[in-house]
């Protein structure tokens, strides 16, 4: 509601502008009403967050899937029957949207440009370094979305076939709390893998960002549009292994990651994500190659910096 109140306080204020930005990061369901101040009006970052694939939920409550299932549906009205969703795209002079699907849905044609939302400050990152041990990260809330079932399975069946000198060179490290952190517990000492698995549900941010100056690779198998906490790990030149999907999916290339093919099984995703986290195992060069490379596409892509000029030349064409 606030989004509909918020027309009436700017035009009681009297406030004095050029050009009306709806700036926080919607989705691409919920209509704005900036259009009302009758000024030249921008929409976005919009984002799309597709439906979350049945396999990626069995693990978990049944809840989950009918939540999901009724948020889809509820996105559908919006997509066919909204008038002020309809309003809102043909008045808006530039509509940004974070990935690929959103112009998709919303059946756009024209004015808009694809950008990936996320975007992080540097912390600067160490060029060169020799890791003591094969550190995979994942960071996030724990639920279902996130995939931190998927980081488990995957890492637990990396190191099943490793032997016990190399095993012993492998460590996972989750960062983060959240409803479902009991279950994924569970699974940890299910895959007997308890002495290579680290929970840390909250640490200093001088902490976290040592430990990400530090780690082998960024495992972030999440199922949403979007995803923060990957324009982070490039910032540190971490090599990302991701879904290939309408989020993290656009992110990432060969150059500075890997990118999965969500599989139709979730057995078989597992074994896709793990054989991805063994190759940058076994080909340290490699990886230090996409280091290099993560570094460089943060600094080309997901820099505040990028996003200024991005939006200062829609501006300026307005």
């Amino acid at each position: 509601m606030w989004q509909y109140g918020v027309v009436a306080f700017i035009k009681k204020s009297k406030l004095q502008f050029d050009i009306a930005h709806n700036l926080n990061f919607h989705n691409d369901w919920t209509p704005s009403f900036l259009w009302k101040l009758n000024k030249p009006f921008v929409w976005g970052p919009v984002g799309h967050h597709p439906l979350i694939p049945a396999q990626y939920l069995a693990p978990y409550r049944c809840s989950y899937w009918l939540k999901d299932r009724l948020t889809w549906l509820a996105k559908q009205y919006f997509w066919r029957f909204s008038c002020s969703l309809s309003r809102t795209k043909k008045t808006a002079a530039h509509i940004l949207c974070m990935n690929s699907a959103a112009p998709k849905v919303l059946r756009l044609k024209t004015d808009y440009s694809i950008l990936p939302s996320v975007a992080t400050q540097d912390f600067g990152w160490k060029k060169d370094h020799e890791d003591e041990y094969f550190t995979v990260i994942s960071a996030g809330r724990f639920v279902p979305l996130k995939g931190f079932d998927l980081s488990i399975s995957a890492f637990a069946h990396l190191t099943a076939q490793l032997p016990r000198e190399q095993k012993n060179k492998c460590r996972l490290l989750l960062i983060g709390s959240g409803a479902e952190d009991s279950f994924l517990k569970k699974l940890v000492k299910e895959n007997n893998i308890e002495a290579m698995v680290s929970f840390v549900p909250w640490i200093e941010r001088e902490e976290l960002l040592q430990e990400f100056k530090t780690a082998s690779v960024f495992l972030f198998p999440s199922h949403e549009g979007a995803g923060m906490v990957v324009a982070e790990a490039l910032s540190f030149g971490l090599p990302v292994v991701c879904l290939d999907n309408e989020g993290p999916g656009e992110f990432i290339n060969s150059e500075c990651g890997i990118a999965v093919a969500q599989q139709k099984t979730y057995t078989d995703t597992v074994v896709a994500l793990s054989a991805a986290l063994q190759y940058l195992f076994e080909n340290p060069q490699h990886r230090n190659d996409l280091r290099k490379a993560a570094r460089q596409r943060f600094e080309r892509f997901f820099h505040w910096d990028r996003r200024g000029e991005h939006l200062q030349k829609i501006y300026a064409a307005i």
